[in-house]
């Protein structure tokens, strides 16, 4: 809360200084707590309000306004102002002065009262007659208050104050709404409004009615009342009608509800909005109508609306494979439309078809027809691609489908749903169970868990000879998951975008989405392909090129070749079970497995811990972005087995990485890279293994390396050298304090200094000024290591260039 625990007089300065910081509010007026008036020589006044520290009713703040006003007859000395007010330390409210004013010249009453007791006759008067004024029923929309919390609506509030504290103004201009601030307003409308509407949602959701088609009804309205009949929900003054199609008997099934509080939140807050907006903002508001459908709908059905860049840029690259003249020789079929927004930009509607598996989408699509969209009516049609036959399409379409060489001119043009069934449970449960997964489950294969491969599946087998130009992760061409997919599906990419995912609504991945052209009548399995790749602003960034990875060329099948028992175990590292950049955060290392719910790793010792360091370094070396983040991490040629300088810069480069979690609380710290003179220990450390092992004194059995089961001490590169010198100062910095633990690892020096938020999460810096100039000179030192040893990871092939 923006005024929490705070005294009337320090509230009424603070709400002055930021609200109120252009105009005069120092002005003492009798007894009225707060007046607010024009700075300068046009002198008004704007605001005379009431101020309390607790949480009070509106109504009880504005008795004793008015009773204060009143008792003084100050209308009678000064013009008032155009608004009365009262504030508290959670909100601020406004009503016109006119709506109250005949209050005052009521007969036969007795002003002389005390303002603030709230038991005497007078004050239950004037409560009363506000309350009728300001919630009479039917609302009078000129008398309704504006409501503002401090927080929520700070916002609103700064724009209310700039609109209407004007001298010489005499209309009230509420807060307009248009394409960029309406899905703001409704989230504030779900807190107050929705409450108050008398349905069972749950039941209303599985009918296909969502919260926001009531928004929709309130804010295509004026005094109350719907202005687009074709909404689901309509608002009828005091209530909302429902409609909900024809039932069986032909006739239109419509039911009402109304509201809880006899219509007082509703009207309590579309008092701050102005609506019904610009008619120009109509048509996209409710062809966004998928921005108002809730979370747990809009995961399960899995859509994604498709910005305008990408739609245009999609049809410039359909033109590149097709032609220039494509739209008047190929049929199109959109059959995840949503609300039509992929087609915008099409001109021969007459070969252009749009399906969707919700009704309301196809609802929204015809009324966008006869606000102009360039579609036909009769060529909109509910279809659950994933379980429908091709006998219920319209029959122009069937006949396009049906015709071989009609079918060979066919588009399919789609962004299909993204929703997925994790292997582990983490995804969408249900969403993947359909007719056609259960059909090609075969030659799906574990690709069978994302709803768009079964999509693509589909139109592949059953509308062979068609091109597909569809929107879609990249996995369908990288992912493991998708190796027998890829066998099966053999049409021949002709062209590929990628772009930011998170640039689509409702995506918070930082992953590519792909722009993908295929030719289902030309068999090629895909192997590589070098596609474009734009920024967020449709700027050409540059090339990449994309292969086609499978399961035996993975570096975690590399690694595995190094697995180990439990004897002599230094570590456990975690993680590898996943080989593409998305997973590098589940690469980490630790004492032992059994501090991971489900440990997929290998126990690390002084035979692997090379290609242990190795793994960890390449993994870790080159961050992780929106554009890598579907690369894999592969099997690597021999060079690095020769390349000892390559393989000790890993080493150094894991003994200090932030993700090497070893924490001596978890038994002996083997990983301390120092020994005690280095670093000025008080006492003996409980392993010496580390500094033993560079020193080459551990004996190993491995036969990777030519130079006997002693190893050479290692020597390092003037890179790992500095990240060594960077890394003593900072142990020795830390064995100079006097509750140091001796056996400390790199994470236990940091949790020392930098300590636990109250979530127990560790903070990001440290009151010591001095370790957080050690510590940002390691993590600098090992910047400069990883640079150096980038390049490598694609020269040894752990990474396709």
């Amino acid at each position: 809360m923006k005024y929490l625990k705070i005294q009337e007089e320090e509230l009424k300065n603070k709400v002055a200084q930021d609200f109120f910081d252009k105009f005069d509010c120092t002005e003492i007026i009798e007894k009225i707590d707060f007046i607010v008036k024009s700075a300068g020589k046009a002198e008004r006044y704007f605001l005379w309000a009431e101020a309390k520290a607790d949480s009070t009713d509106v109504c009880a703040m504005l008795t004793q306004l008015v009773l204060t006003i009143g008792k003084a007859r100050t209308f009678d000395k000064l013009t008032p102002p155009p608004f009365l007010g009262c504030f508290d330390r959670e909100k601020i409210a406004f009503v016109p002065y006119h709506a109250i004013q005949e209050i005052f010249y009521q007969n036969d009453f007795n002003w002389k009262v005390a303002p603030s007791n709230k038991t005497t006759r007078e004050f239950k008067q004037v409560y009363a007659l506000i309350n009728n004024i300001l919630f009479r029923e039917p609302p009078t929309m000129s008398a309704q208050p504006l409501v503002f919390d401090f927080d929520k609506d700070e916002n609103e509030l700064k724009h209310f104050i700039h609109d209407n504290f004007i001298v010489g103004k005499s209309e009230t201009t509420k807060v307009p709404i248009d394409k960029n601030n309406f899905v703001t307003i409704y989230i504030k409308w779900l807190e107050t409004v929705k409450p108050t509407i008398q349905i069972d949602w749950d039941k209303a959701k599985k009918n296909g009615i969502i919260d926001g088609d009531f928004y929709l009804a309130d804010l295509l309205s004026f005094e109350n009342k719907t202005l687009k009949e074709k909404l689901y929900v309509l608002l009828k003054s005091d209530h909302y009608v429902l409609y909900r199609g024809l039932d069986e008997s032909g006739f239109r099934d419509i039911r009402e509800t109304s509201f809880t509080d006899k219509q007082k939140a509703h009207n309590q807050f579309w008092a701050i909005y102005e609506r019904p907006p610009l008619e120009e903002y109509w048509d996209y508001i409710i062809e966004r109508r998928d921005l108002l459908v809730p979370q747990d709908i809009r995961e399960r059905k899995g859509s994604f609306f498709t910005p305008k860049i990408w739609v245009e840029l999609s049809q410039k690259y359909i033109a590149d494979v097709l032609g220039k003249d494509w739209q008047d020789e190929y049929y199109v079929w959109d059959c995840a439309a949503g609300t039509g927004n992929l087609l915008t930009g099409l001109t021969n509607k007459y070969n252009i078809w749009a399906s969707t598996i919700d009704k309301a989408d196809v609802d929204v699509m015809k009324d966008r027809i006869h606000n102009g969209a360039n579609l036909l009516e009769d060529h909109v049609f509910q279809f659950d691609f994933l379980n429908d036959d091709f006998s219920t399409l319209p029959e122009d379409l069937r006949d396009v489908i049906n015709d071989e060489n009609k079918r060979r001119k066919l588009v399919v043009y789609i962004n299909p749903p993204y929703a997925e069934v994790s292997s582990i449970g983490r995804g969408k449960a249900g969403v993947n169970q359909s007719k056609i997964h259960s059909k090609y489950t075969s030659e799906l294969g574990t690709a069978g868990r994302e709803v768009y491969a079964q999509f693509l599946i589909r139109i592949y087998n059953e509308l062979g000879g068609c091109m597909i130009a569809e929107f879609s992760k990249i996995k369908t061409l990288q992912g493991s998951a998708f190796e027998k997919f890829r066998k099966v599906f053999r049409a021949k990419l002709e062209k590929i975008f990628l772009a930011p995912a998170d640039t689509f609504d409702n995506v918070s991945g930082h992953f590519p989405t792909g722009f993908k052209v295929w030719n289902t009548g030309k068999k090629k399995e895909f192997k590589r392909i070098s596609a474009s790749v734009f920024d967020t602003q449709g700027k050409l960034l540059c090339k990449k090129m994309l292969y086609a990875y499978y399961k035996q060329q993975y570096i975690n099948k590399w690694i595995s070749l190094y697995k180990t028992n439990e004897n002599n175990v230094i570590g456990y590292i975690a993680g590898t079970n996943g080989n593409g950049f998305q997973n590098n955060n589940i690469v980490y290392i630790i004492n032992s497995k059994e501090r991971l719910p489900n440990p997929r790793g290998m126990w690390i010792n002084h035979n692997n811990l090379i290609p242990i360091s190795i793994y960890f370094a390449v993994r870790k070396v080159i961050p992780a972005n929106w554009l890598n983040d579907r690369d894999q991490f592969l099997c690597p040629n021999d060079g690095w087995k020769t390349d000892r300088e390559f393989r000790n810069d890993c080493l150094a480069y894991t003994l200090f990485h932030g993700s090497n979690n070893i924490q001596s609380k978890y038994g002996i710290n083997h990983w301390i890279p120092f020994t005690e003179t280095e670093v000025n220990a008080r006492s003996r450390f409980k392993s010496n293994f580390m500094t033993d092992f560079l020193a080459g004194k551990i004996e190993h059995t491995s036969n990777l390396f030519t130079n006997g089961k002693k190893g050479k001490k290692k020597v390092f590169s003037a890179e790992a050298k500095a990240v060594f010198s960077a890394g003593r100062k900072l142990w020795t910095y830390y064995h100079s304090q006097k509750k140091c633990n001796v056996n400390a690892s790199l994470y236990d020096i940091r949790e020392h200094f930098q300590g636990r938020n109250d979530k127990g999460k560790m903070n990001n810096t440290s009151n010591d000024e001095t370790y957080n100039e050690l510590i940002a000179n390691l993590r600098s030192a090992l910047k400069t290591l990883a640079k150096k040893i980038e390049p490598k990871v694609y020269d040894y092939g752990f990474l396709k260039d």
